[in-house]
């Protein structure tokens, strides 16, 4: 019988097996690469991929990013550096070991031929190298040397200096201090046991070096103490080296770490700043546009602002009044809480409020030339016809639900006082009376229908998914509408539409959309002119990706700006008959289908002025359109 706790054991063990190796703690540099021929994906020093964002987004809101990977691209070049001026070192080294021996026979010595060939053997080798290692661009990371060559060189180091070393009484000149340098370089590129194993290997050899010494007659215990302290040195110059590439690469895998949750962090925050409604700008105290989202460029120009950051707000005269806003609040020091109302003018001479409000923060001074800190100010813009939209929307949620309810309440008080005038009309009546019963019954009619349009968009069930055919429906709309509500001499002459050749599916009822058509169609009649093409109706793809939007206008006389504030109120109509209902109850159709209905008004000089939008959803990938209704369907 197994025991709990020791197959909880074996599951951690196994789990252990199963997760990658994580990099010892005695491992060098050069070892923190990761090996490319066994597969390791470790991150490299310098590689600055880490902070790589779309090259499609917009450039303006990356500035921090931007200036995080010039900080990792600087930083990372180290290790390749220290990798260099060794390299670089062992050439120089090896040109003045050739050129030693010819400087010690100006004093009379004779160098042995075989000490010349070995240090020639050792320039060629080491300049060669350094060569192919300094040719490489600085600024990219030069790991194409794998560590085992690296090793090699090692190697060839502690071969030739060896030799020099046991060749060393033939020679006029000392080689036992080069033996530091494969120490060092086994402490800083390797692990800890093969740079205490090169000491070891140099210390045995410095110990074997007594012995043709003591043969000779020389004191074999001052030479042992000598070789002995020489070794303790390089045990020493081993650990301390192996000591502090540790503390090295421990810490850039720290600061490597840090860098790619900041990496992760900036991506988020660019990713929630693009995307947010409402527009963001970055302004520092000079009023220099530093970043700003895609909502903020729709917002300060009539086709978007495009002009690239940073830029000056002055360059932009319509932006003015933002631009002295700012200057006074750097200079007050101080942003309304709430927000601040500013009127800007655009370049096509539209008008535009902004609800703007504003945070301020200190950027560190942590460059490379100690740059003083500096304010920024991030700017959060909104336009006023949409705060007062979603207010509306709010007074409206509650208004139909209050209206709903009274609708219901009224249904059975009036169904009562329709039966009991219709039990009036059977009698006979003195015409006058009777014509009193007949207004009686009209103004029940008309209740009846308020009644029933209240109660038609009252909150209920949810609506399942419809898909129609865009094209189709709206085709289908359009002629019955022509035929039912335009004379019969134009019926093609007045309304012009304008349709795409392709099926256009969309999430919306066929029955929701022809009301929707029908009361727009109307209203344009009603405002319209009596020339051609006085109404037009266009269907496209757009604004956004996923949309379709149905646009119908009209060259009535524009709208007032006092009228287009209450249009989609209920029982808001500028007709003594009119219920007031049209234009709410078809907003609410819309939403109730994920589609939405607005009011714009075309610049001045365009013929169509009043154009009404009733942007719809595409429907996912794979749903299948429903088949047409309406008259034309078959």
């Amino acid at each position: 019988m197994s025991v709990p706790g020791n197959r909880r054991k074996a599951d951690r063990r196994r789990a252990d097996r199963r997760r990658p190796p994580v990099s010892s703690s005695e491992d060098g540099w050069l070892s923190a690469w990761g090996d490319p021929a066994q597969g390791g994906a470790a991150v490299r020093p310098g590689d600055s991929s880490l902070l790589e964002h779309d090259p499609e987004a917009p450039s303006d809101s990356h500035f921090i990013a931007r200036e995080a990977k010039r900080l990792v691209s600087t930083e990372g070049a180290a290790l390749p550096r220290i990798l260099r001026t060794y390299v670089a070192a062992r050439a120089a080294l090896s040109l003045a070991l050739v050129l030693a021996p010819f400087v010690a026979a100006l004093g009379g010595g004779k160098p042995p031929v075989l000490v010349i060939l070995l240090c020639l053997g050792y320039a060629s080798q080491a300049v060669s190298l350094w060569l192919l290692h300094g040719s490489r661009d600085d600024g990219v990371p030069s790991d194409q040397l794998l560590p085992r060559q690296w090793l090699w060189t090692i190697g060839v180091d502690l071969v030739a200096f060896s030799a020099l070393r046991i060749l060393e009484p033939q020679a006029p000149l000392n080689y036992t201090a080069l033996l530091v340098l494969p120490v060092l370089m086994s402490g800083v590129l390797t692990h800890r046991k093969v740079a205490l194993a090169t000491a070891a290997g140099l210390s045995l050899l410095l110990m074997l070096g007594v012995w043709p010494l003591a043969v000779d007659g020389g004191d074999v215990l001052l030479l042992l103490s000598q070789a002995g302290l020489a070794g303790a040195g390089l045990f020493l110059i081993a650990l301390l080296a192996s000591e502090l590439s540790q503390r090295l690469a421990r810490e850039e895998r720290s600061a490597r770490s840090s860098l790619e949750m900041a990496r992760q962090q900036t991506l988020l925050n660019r990713l929630v700043i693009e995307e947010m409604a409402d527009g963001v700008l970055v302004v520092d105290r000079r009023g220099r546009v530093r970043a700003i989202n895609p909502a903020a460029r729709q917002l300060l120009g009539p086709a978007g602002l495009l002009m690239a950051v940073p830029m000056p707000l002055a360059d932009e005269p319509g932006l003015r009044p933002l631009q002295q806003a700012l200057e006074q609040a750097y200079a007050e020091g101080s942003w309304p809480a709430s927000a601040r109302e500013l009127p800007l003018s655009l370049a096509d001479g539209q008008s535009r409020t902004l609800q703007v409000r504003a945070r301020f923060t200190r950027r560190s001074g942590i460059g490379a030339d100690d740059t003083p800190p500096e304010d920024i100010c991030v700017l959060f813009l909104e336009d006023m016809r949409t705060v007062q939209a979603r207010a509306r929307n709010d007074k409206l949620a509650a208004m139909g639900r209050v209206s709903a309810g009274i609708a219901h309440e009224i249904r059975n008080p009036l169904a009562a006082i329709a039966q009991a005038n219709a039990l009036l009309l059977e009698d006979e009546l003195p015409p006058q009376q009777r014509r009193l019963s007949q207004i009686v019954a009209d103004n029940v009619d008309r209740l009846k229908r308020i009644v029933d349009d209240v109660l038609a968009v009252a909150p209920g069930a949810p609506t399942p998914v419809v898909v129609i055919d865009a094209t189709s429906e709206v085709a289908n709309v359009c002629a019955d509408w022509r035929r039912s509500a335009l004379p019969e001499a134009e019926p093609e002459r007045r309304l012009v539409v304008d349709l795409p050749p392709k099926p256009m599916p969309v999430r919306f009822d066929s029955e929701h959309l022809r009301r929707v058509l029908v009361n727009l169609l109307d209203n344009a009649s009603r405002h319209a002119s009596d020339e051609a093409g006085a109404i037009r109706l266009r269907l496209a793809s757009g604004p956004a990706m996923g949309a379709v939007t149905v646009s119908v206008s009209s060259d009535g006389i524009p709208i007032p700006p006092d009228v287009e504030r209450h249009l989609f109120e209920p029982f808001f109509s500028t007709r003594s008959r009119g219920s007031g209902l049209g234009l709410y109850i078809c907003r609410e159709l819309c939403e109730r289908h994920g589609a939405s209905m607005d009011f714009s008004l075309s610049p001045p000089g365009a013929r169509h002025r009043n154009v009404f939008n009733v942007v719809m959803r595409e429907p996912a990938t794979g749903a299948a359109a429903s088949p047409p209704t309406g008259p034309r369907a078959r």
